[in-house]
């Protein structure tokens, strides 16, 4: 699970998040009686409806057989209460959410802990974005003379920096480990395999196989990157994030197939170490998965300041890598014409157009499960679909191998809602309120709907949006950084005050979309957050003024700060 979504996919990811690109048409649609995360029940404009006493009897009688289990052997005749195939972050905040549930807990991993984020993803992406962000401000003289400095050539060590993200994979991982290690999770090596109902085969190749049971079983393993046909991936001069993340070089010219959020890192880190990028986009645009405005602005402050151009409305129908001392070699088609353009040479080639879930050898046909793309087929509480499209007892599925969101902390949220669940509190994760973030400098981050898909749904279900904006050049913070490039963007229903979405480019952006997610998450409405006080100067008063800018006709009453809120 990459740090934020994929590239061609993410416009998708966003889709599915709004409900929009589901194919079960109540996948996102909350039902009534249930717990959502603590959030208020009229965010989703749900009456308080309380659960039927059967439905409360049924769920404590769940909750009681599996916290039974905190013993040598899981509740039931079963070896386990919990087991989770995959040990990426998704597994892992599950496993730790369900050892503190009282549940007796295996996870299986056939790689390393961590998975992919930790690997090969979020963890080592940010150590190098942490070197070009610096370098970045190194090299531009005239920033470093506003504030007073004088720098002499900026430089660094390619190896050094490789190793710094190896290094901090390496810490994360033992600490992934350790922490589950000491709270008594077992850590199973081997593929996991699932050989029939509340049954899982695992083993490393070369060894005999073990089987054990559990009463539930979470499938968590994530995703691996997508690479179209006409391809050729060598591992150096055409590769994926995989292999771009060891650094192992610093083409000249780079061409990165996809501007989504890995692809856009990706060229924040070359150019800042000295490489020419261009873009290979399938779409009509950059960046297709932002709100627009936003992805406007970052066009204008993150490509065409540097040393970037790019080429959208085609496929790169094939690539060639470099050999015999001919350069990489990339041909273009018109995306719908599918007529050749022409053909770039290039040192190297980085693909970067998604993920693809990571699903195979999973044993589903056992269980009578067919997934979808190789995605898993799961209903809103992450309960995995067989093919009559019927509830598989017992097993779910979370994070990448499900598409819901490919992003790591969503696989967690979901891993926690399922442990929920399975100890007799119903829950379900609101994807909408779950935030996204792109590290490159200065930073993206969103949440919520962008304000096309905002407008599409108020056409929809017959309400006005309204939209409001404020700049990081009226914020003291940011102003004594000479950071004042970046906009916030705020979504919203003037009727009753629901945010809608959230967009922020700027400086310390990923950080800043908390307030907005939380505030999405809880149900809390412009007219009550706009009493919330921000310390100053801080670039959290760029969300302040935010909050403050819009206008709410609806007839309630706001609190102020010091009004006690009846629960």
């Amino acid at each position: 699970m990459y740090s934020a979504a994929m590239s061609l996919s993410a416009a998708s990811s966003a889709a599915v998040a709004s409900g929009a690109a589901s194919s079960r048409p109540n996948a996102m649609r909350p039902a009534a009686g249930l717990r959502f995360c603590g959030l208020r029940r009229e965010a989703f404009g749900l009456r308080s409806v309380r659960s039927s006493p059967q439905a409360v009897a049924a769920r404590r009688s769940v909750a009681a057989a599996a916290t039974a289990g905190n013993g040598a052997a899981g509740s039931g005749g079963f070896d386990y209460d919990l087991v989770i195939i995959g040990a990426g972050v998704g597994g892992h905040g599950a496993a730790l959410h369900a050892v503190e549930k009282g549940l007796k807990t295996a996870i299986i991993e056939g790689d390393a802990v961590g998975g992919t984020c930790v690997n090969r993803g979020c963890v080592p992406s940010k150590a190098l974005l942490a070197v070009s962000g610096r370098m970045r401000e190194l090299q531009d003289e005239h920033h470093m003379k506003s504030l007073g400095l004088q720098v002499s050539a900026a430089g660094y060590d390619r190896q050094a920096v490789a190793d710094h993200a190896n290094n901090l994979a390496s810490k994360i991982r033992s600490n992934l480990t350790n922490s589950m290690k000491a709270l008594g999770v077992d850590i199973l090596t081997g593929i996991g395999t699932i050989v029939g109902k509340q049954k899982v085969r695992y083993g490393k190749v070369g060894f005999p196989d073990n089987e054990i049971t559990a009463r539930n079983i979470i499938i968590a393993t994530g995703s691996i990157p997508f690479v179209p046909k006409g391809i050729e991936i060598d591992g150096k001069t055409v590769f994926t994030s995989d292999h771009a993340l060891k650094l192992e070089s610093v083409p000249d010219w780079i061409a990165i197939v996809g501007s989504g959020y890995i692809g856009l890192e990706f060229s924040d880190v070359y150019t800042a170490l000295g490489s020419e990028v261009t873009f290979v986009e399938a779409l009509n645009q950059l960046m297709p998965g932002f709100d627009p405005e936003i992805g406007k602005l970052a066009q204008r402050v993150l490509i065409n300041p540097r040393k970037i151009d790019y080429h959208t409305g085609v496929f790169a129908s094939k690539i060639t890598p470099a050999k015999d001392g001919k350069p990489v070699l990339i041909e273009l088609i018109d995306a719908k014409t599918k007529e050749h353009k022409e053909t770039l040479e290039v040192d190297a080639a980085l693909i970067a157009t998604g993920r693809a879930p990571f699903t195979k050898g999973l044993g589903l046909e056992n269980i009578n499960v067919v997934t979808q793309r190789g995605f898993v087929p799961v209903d809103e509480r992450m309960q995995v679909m067989d093919a009559d499209g019927n509830v598989v007892p017992n097993l779910y599925c979370i994070g990448d191998a499900n598409g819901k969101l490919m992003l790591a902390h969503a696989a967690s949220a979901q891993g926690i809602s399922v442990v929920e669940q399975i100890s007799g509190r119903e829950n379900i994760l609101n994807h909408l309120s779950i935030p996204a973030a792109c590290f490159t400098h200065p930073e993206i981050s969103m949440v919520g709907l962008t304000e096309p898909q905002a407008r599409e749904k108020a056409d929809k279900e017959g309400f006005e949006i309204s939209v409001v904006k404020t700049s990081f050049k009226a914020n003291t913070k940011a102003l004594a950084e000479n950071e004042g490039d970046g906009l916030a963007k705020m979504i919203y229903r003037p009727d009753t005050g629901e945010i809608l979405g959230v967009h922020i480019l700027g400086l310390h952006a990923a950080d800043l979309i908390h307030e907005a997610s939380n505030a999405i998450a809880l149900g809390t409405r412009v007219q009550d957050i706009k009493f919330a006080v921000h310390a100053h100067p801080t670039l959290s008063e760029v969300l302040d003024e935010l909050f403050k800018a819009a206008k709410v006709n609806a007839a309630g009453v706001s609190h102020s700060v010091n009004e006690p809120v009846a629960a």
